[in-house]
C-alpha cells in the first residue's frame, strides 16, 4: 500500500466566501475571511541541493507561484533576485525572509516590468550583484476577467496584459542571454488557458499560447548553446490573483471541474520549476509541463 496521501484531499479547498480583494491581489491583504491562506511549502519544501549556488531570477516573486518558486529554488541552494511591482513591497520583503532564511541571498527588486527599461534594470541589478544569470524564470503576470468576453475588454486592459505576459519576457530572455552560458536555464510560465481558454479570459489564454510557442521556439534557438527552454503550465492555482481578478461566484467553484476536484496550491507547483532548473532535467528542453489537476494541456 502507498504512503503517498490522497491527491483529492492533499489540501482541502479554500475557504472562499468573502469579499473580493483589488487587484492585482497581494498576499498581504488575504485575510480570514478571505478564505485559506496559501501554501507556498514554507513548511513543506525540503530541499536536497538541486541547485547549489546558482544565480536566480523569478518575477512575480511577491506571492503566489512566484514565492513558492523562490523558495524552493533557495532551499535548493540558489541566490534568488525577485522583481514585483512596488506596491506589492510588504509581500516582497515576506518572500525575501523566506530565502534569507533558508541560508541564501535575496536581492529585492521592486519595478514595473511592462517598461523595457525596467527588464533592463532588473539584468543589469542581477549581473551587478552576482555576476551572471543560470536561471530565468519568467512567472509575472495580469490578468482581468471580463463577463462579457472582448465587449468589455479594452485597450489599456489589453496592452497591459500583453506587456505583463509576453513583452516582459521576450525583453527578459533577450537581455539574460549574453549573461548566461551552458547549462543555464530559463522557464517560462504558461497556463491551462493556452488550450482551454475562458472566453472572460481571452487576453490573458492569448498571451499564455503564446508563451508556449514562444517557449518552443527559443528553446531549439538555443539548444546549441547549451541553454535549455521549458514552460510550466499551471492549472486552478489558489493565489492572491484569483479573489482579486475573478468574479465571486467563479472563485467559490474555482479548482472544482478539475478530476482531481479541487483547486491547486503553489507549493504544488515549485517542484516542476526545480525539477526543469535542474540538471536532472538535462535532456528536456522546448517542453510544456503541464501542473492542472488533470486537465488536459494540448497547446
Amino acid at each position: 500500500m502507498t504512503n503517498n496521501p490522497d491527491p483529492k484531499e492533499q489540501h482541502p479547498q479554500p475557504d472562499t466566501e468573502g469579499e473580493q480583494l483589488a487587484p492585482p491581489g497581494s498576499k498581504s491583504s488575504v485575510t480570514p475571511d478571505m478564505g485559506d491562506e496559501p501554501d507556498h511549502g514554507e513548511e513543506s519544501y525540503e530541499g536536497s541541493g538541486q541547485l547549489q549556488d546558482q544565480v536566480a531570477i523569478v518575477t512575480g516573486g511577491d506571492s503566489g507561484i512566484g514565492r513558492a518558486v523562490a523558495l524552493a529554488f533557495a532551499r535548493e541552494g540558489a541566490d534568488v533576485v525577485i522583481a514585483y511591482l512596488e506596491d506589492e513591497e510588504e509581500d516582497g520583503a515576506e518572500t525575501a525572509r523566506l530565502i534569507e532564511a533558508a541560508g541564501r541571498r535575496a536581492v529585492k527588486v521592486p519595478t514595473d516590468l511592462t517598461s523595457e527599461k525596467a527588464c533592463d534594470e532588473l539584468v543589469e541589478r542581477t549581473v551587478s550583484e552576482f555576476g551572471r544569470i543560470d536561471i530565468l524564470v519568467n512567472n509575472a503576470a495580469y490578468q482581468m476577467a471580463q463577463p462579457k468576453g472582448i465587449e468589455d475588454i479594452t485597450t489599456e486592459q489589453f496592452d497591459r496584459v500583453m506587456k505583463t505576459n509576453l513583452y516582459a519576457m521576450f525583453w527578459l530572455c533577450k537581455k539574460s542571454l549574453p549573461h548566461m552560458s551552458s547549462g543555464a536555464s530559463i522557464i517560462n510560465t504558461s497556463s491551462v488557458q493556452a488550450s482551454s481558454p475562458s472566453p472572460e479570459l481571452m487576453d490573458y489564454a492569448t498571451t499564455k499560447a503564446g508563451i508556449a510557442n514562444f517557449t518552443r521556439a527559443l528553446a531549439s534557438s538555443l539548444g546549441e548553446r547549451g541553454i535549455r527552454v521549458n514552460s510550466v503550465a499551471p492549472g486552478p492555482i489558489w493565489t492572491p490573483l484569483i479573489p482579486a481578478t475573478m468574479p465571486e461566484e467563479k472563485v467559490e467553484s474555482f479548482g472544482q471541474q478539475t478530476p482531481l476536484g479541487r483547486v491547486g496550491q503553489p507549493a504544488e507547483l515549485a517542484p516542476a520549476y526545480v525539477f526543469l532548473a535542474s540538471g536532472k532535467a538535462s535532456y528536456i528542453t522546448g517542453e510544456v509541463l503541464a501542473v492542472t489537476g488533470g486537465q488536459p494541456v494540448t497547446v
